[in-house]
């Protein structure tokens, strides 16, 4: 009863909403490298941004500084640049200062999904840090560790300029979810090595316990900040709840985060929960997890549920609906990372890319190492994209037929004007490919692990053609898609 009254308020509260009001609402997932089936850590992540907008791929080259040089931060302040950056695979929207994301040639993931804080009163010094955190974690961190460290060093230097976010950092070791309020305020919590870890928008660490430093890093002032400002009182609260203390009240009530969350972790966990129930802030899954597991999740809209508005597609697009689904109207791209510590450096981690709306496209394996990207998936090149990261883009971008993402942009948007007629031929092509990548790619793998130990320079070449061939044949397929729906 419970369960259908909770429903009731959500679809009556909904219906007063335009869709994608709530325009950054990402969704991510980390499985420790015990509860994976090749035993991997694993990062998922749609990134929720609204509007038409750009993404682009870039290899950023490591690089060595000199002294004095530099980072100069959004706000204009600066901190001595460190003498050395590794190779970057980095995720660029334009314009957009929370949508990036990263994976560094250790293997060290991040990205983000924004949690509304409380926080009205946060300590800044010379404006804060937001744009540039995630990029200093990318460009100094060895391990989810360090990169967990050096951002509570920065967010005690500067203070947070966002209202909240949650970073999530992970390596072939292990994951963290590190959530950040407006000011100076942080607390990150390591994933158990056996279990999955899913976030929606709103903040998940619950009970903290900062003397277990293996799981535990954050704020020392945590606990006293928050009875200072009366978000917590120990005589009538209990044991310390980071989330109900720090969280913005009606983001963490809010069921668009809710129902994400709860989708998320019952299609993986091997107990069900009910809607009503605190969700807990990792769980065991059902089964050994593998990379299609999580691009199932990614594409989700509660298909077969009772909280599938679209009636099994007959109302249109689950994507544009009142429910906000975890593969939504806004989703611009996705993608796992696979880091893994037992392979050859160059081949070791991977992250597996989906441009624009999951459902419609699928995702397809990049080399973080590679010396090279294709051609056609950015706008400019890695040094000029960051310094005009926040110059108007020009018009014309979004309609060029150079850039691949435009393609895969389209086809989320044709299948979506007839998606109950379009996404079955869609999906099933998709299936197939990725299917045969599965397979192709572990094989591969076997050949390019002999050719490193042979002729590492070959070996090297050999790799980026293989996966530029992957993309440009997913970019092709995805064009014979379109003259097809036109």
């Amino acid at each position: 009863m419970r369960k259908i009254v909770i429903l009731i308020i959500f679809i009556f509260t909904a219906a007063w909403l335009p869709a994608g009001d709530d325009h950054l609402n990402c969704f991510s997932i980390v499985a420790g490298k015990d509860a994976t089936s090749d035993g991997s850590v694993l990062l998922a992540h749609n990134e929720d941004d609204y509007g038409r907008l750009l993404v682009n791929v870039y290899k950023v080259a490591a690089q060595e500084h000199g002294k004095g040089d530099m980072v100069v931060l959004k706000s204009g302040a600066t901190l001595p640049q460190v003498k050395n950056t590794p190779a970057l695979l980095w995720l660029e929207i334009p314009e957009s200062d929370f949508a990036d994301s990263y994976v560094n040639e250790y293997g060290v993931a991040v990205t983000s999904d924004s949690c509304p804080s409380r926080e009205d009163k946060p300590e800044l010094v010379k404006g804060g840090i937001g744009f540039m955190l995630r990029r200093l974690i990318a460009e100094r961190a060895q391990t989810a560790r360090e990169g967990v460290r050096i951002a509570g060093e920065l967010i005690s230097q500067f203070g947070y300029n966002a209202s909240g976010r949650t970073y999530i950092i992970a390596d072939p070791r292990e994951g963290w979810f590190l959530h950040v309020v407006k000011g100076k305020h942080w607390i990150a919590r390591r994933v158990p090595d056996n279990e999955l870890a899913v976030i929606a928008n709103c903040y998940t660490i619950g009970l903290v316990d900062l003397s277990d430093k293996k799981n535990f890093l954050g704020s020392p002032d945590l606990i006293e900040y928050a009875i200072q400002r009366g978000w917590y009182d120990p005589k009538k609260d209990g044991d310390f709840d980071f989330a109900r203390a720090y969280s913005d009240p009606d983001d963490l009530a809010d069921m668009k985060n809710i129902l994400r969350q709860w989708q998320g972790t019952n299609l993986l966990a091997s107990k069900s929960r009910e809607l009503d129930e605190r969700l807990p802030f990792s769980f065991k899954p059902k089964r050994a997890i593998r990379l299609n597991d999580l691009f199932h999740v990614l594409r989700d809209h509660y298909e077969g549920s009772e909280y599938d508005l679209s009636d099994n597609y007959k109302n249109g697009s689950p994507n544009s609906g009142k429910n906000r689904t975890i593969c939504t109207e806004s989703t611009q791209y996705a993608f796992v990372a696979q880091l893994r510590d037992w392979l050859p450096a160059e081949i070791a981690h991977v992250a597996w890319i989906c441009f624009r709306r999951p459902d419609s496209n699928a995702f397809s394996p990049w080399y973080v190492t590679a010396d090279q990207f294709p051609d056609g998936y950015g706008l400019s090149n890695a040094a000029d994209a960051l310094k005009n990261h926040f110059s108007p883009l020009a018009g014309q971008a979004l309609e060029d037929s150079g850039l691949a993402f435009n393609a895969f942009a389209r086809l989320s948007e044709m299948v979506d004007k007839q998606y109950k007629i379009r996404i079955e031929k869609t999906q099933k092509l998709w299936r197939n490919h990725e299917d045969f990548l599965f397979r192709d790619v572990k094989d591969h793998e076997k050949e390019f692990a002999y050719l490193l130990k042979t002729n590492k320079t070959v070996a090297q070449k050999i790799i980026a053609n293989y996966f530029h061939n992957l993309e440009y044949n997913k970019w092709f397929l995805a064009l014979e898609l379109l003259r097809e729906f036109r």
